[in-house]
C-alpha cells in the first residue's frame, strides 16, 4: 500500500485499552522509550485485530502541530 501521510513511525504495541466506542492504542517506537498514544474507534481497532506486542506503524497527518513549555 502507498500512502500520501509523509510521517510515519514505526514501532511496538504496547497497550491497547478499550472502552464502549473508543480504543486507546500505545505504540513505543522503534530507538527508544517514546511512546505516541492515539484514540481510534473500537471497531477500527478490533477490525486490524490490534494486540499487546505487535507492530504498527503510526501514521500523522496534521495541519496543525502545538508546542507547550513551563
Amino acid at each position: 500500500m502507498r500512502l500520501s501521510t509523509r510521517n510515519q513511525l514505526t514501532g511496538i504495541i504496547t497497550e491497547v485499552t478499550h472502552g464502549a466506542v473508543m480504543s486507546t492504542v500505545r505504540v513505543q517506537l522503534d530507538g527508544g522509550d517514546q511512546i505516541v498514544t492515539s484514540s481510534i474507534t473500537r471497531d477500527a481497532a478490533e477490525e486490524l485485530g490490534l494486540t499487546t506486542g505487535q507492530r504498527a506503524t503510526v501514521l500523522i497527518k496534521s495541519t496543525e502541530v502545538a508546542i507547550g513549555v513551563d
